[in-house]
């Protein structure tokens, strides 16, 4: 990094939360050029020290590493609903804790207000008033405005006043459907959740006997190497120093190893290091080190994650949500019926959906028959005949091969008896 962009992103990190921030200024502030500060602004925001918010501009904001998934900024919410800011504008990166529909008079609105509340309210100046007296942010609906009374006082407050086009009960299913994304995004782990900081590493130029001392200190026999610059290089493990003559470290190590970075997922990890055959994950930052991720860690983290209760549906929660299943002697059975979800444009079901279905089933016996997370090697499907809407399907899901780290799944879909559909799945296991 050079200095100028180091400087830049310093200067970035001291502004006050909610300051504006604009590369020409930027660049006329700290003397230098506005293709360098540009590079700087968009480092920072890749830091997560700024974020560019539509018609409200690019913002310093706080870094939160986790947030409650209930909670939203006001900036976040200016995005969600297209609205535009009319005053409290150093308030936009606040969290807020609740909505308030403002369907009521204002003597019975009172005691709904609270502290880190969004007031959602149509033309009504005197509960525009009302909010931000007791420290609620407003968001006016209908397009419509606020007085100059209204946005001085929400400059005073520091609260947010927020005018959008769309009626309440749309901004209402905007702000829900926001939240519960966010709440899908909260049980996706990432490599930065489980991953070990500055681990213990080699340097180029070590000798043999400093991986000795550190594997009779620690028990570990695999270590990232790094050069002069702290720039990951290679990987030495114990399978590199047995039966070799060589001393330097640079001789012995594996080259060029695979790294990932802190905001990948624990399933993308899981995946690579199944597909390399390799039992520890350098994590960088600029190429620099920043941190490791073993076999082990990435277990348990699917073990975690399929441990805690669901507070958000995905895709294949929803499509299996209609199915029932039964575990026989030799095979998973799924029985229900074909729901709107699963149909295409013409009124049968879709042939992506069909994929999905089955092959989200072929999963969930394999972890039934092996209580192991997978990674899916490939699908094949051939579809037989259509289905229709509330046709009612049978799917058998059958373990016919199962090795120590791989396994072949197959699925055959009948509806009255008659075959719709059959698909293979080969995957590997994940084990400790």
């Amino acid at each position: 990094m050079s200095t100028k962009h180091h400087r830049i992103i310093e200067y970035i990190k001291q502004l006050e939360v909610g300051t504006r921030i604009s590369v020409r200024k930027i660049a006329q502030q700290l003397g230098v050029s506005e293709g360098t500060a540009y590079r700087a602004i968009k480092e920072a925001e890749n830091q997560e020290y700024v974020k560019t918010f539509p018609r409200a501009g690019t913002l310093r904001i706080e870094k939160v590493e986790k947030r409650d998934i209930e909670r939203l900024t006001y900036a976040e919410v200016v995005s969600i609903v297209d609205g535009t800011v009319l005053g409290g504008r150093k308030g936009l990166d606040k969290t807020l804790s609740r909505f308030v529909i403002g369907a009521m008079t204002i003597d019975a609105m009172k005691k709904y207000l609270s502290s880190g509340s969004l007031l959602i309210v149509g033309n009504r100046e005197e509960a525009h008033r009302l909010a931000l007296e007791n420290d609620c942010a407003v968001l006016i609906t209908g397009g419509f405005m606020c007085s100059q009374e209204i946005r001085d006082l929400a400059d005073e407050k520091g609260l947010p006043v927020i005018t959008s086009t769309y009626d309440t009960f749309t901004i209402a299913t905007m702000i829900n459907k926001a939240i519960s994304e966010q709440m899908i995004k909260k049980e996706i782990l990432l490599v930065e959740d489980i991953m070990v900081h500055n681990p213990i590493r080699l340097h180029v130029d070590d000798s043999i006997e400093k991986w000795r001392a550190l594997f009779n200190k620690t028990g570990h026999s695999r270590f990232p190497v790094v050069n002069s610059n702290g720039h990951v290089v290679g990987i030495v493990t114990s399978k590199d120093i047995v039966h070799s003559n060589e001393k330097s470290i640079q001789h012995l190590m594996t080259p060029n190893p695979v790294t990932v970075g802190a905001k990948t997922t624990i399933a993308y990890a899981a995946h690579v290091m199944i597909w390399e055959g390799i039992e520890l994950l350098p994590v960088t930052e600029n190429k620099k080190l920043i941190g490791i991720v073993t076999n082990q860690d990435v277990i348990k983290a699917l073990q975690y994650m399929r441990s805690q209760p669901q507070v958000g549906e995905t895709l294949e929660d929803v499509v299996l949500s209609g199915f029932e299943s039964t575990k026989t002697e030799d095979c998973m059975v799924f029985n229900g019926k074909v729901s709107p979800m699963l149909l295409n444009q013409i009124g049968t079901a879709s042939w992506g959906a069909m994929a999905m279905l089955l092959s989200t089933m072929a999963g969930v016996a394999i972890r039934k028959h092996k209580q192991t997370d997978i990674i899916l090697d490939s699908f094949t499907i051939y579809y037989v005949k259509p289905v229709q809407l509330d046709d009612r399907l049978t799917v058998c899901a059958r373990v016919i091969e199962e090795g120590r780290n791989s396994n072949k799944v197959e699925v055959t879909c009948s509806h009255d008896k008659e075959l719709v559909a059959k698909a293979l799945l080969s995957a590997r296991s994940m084990r400790k």
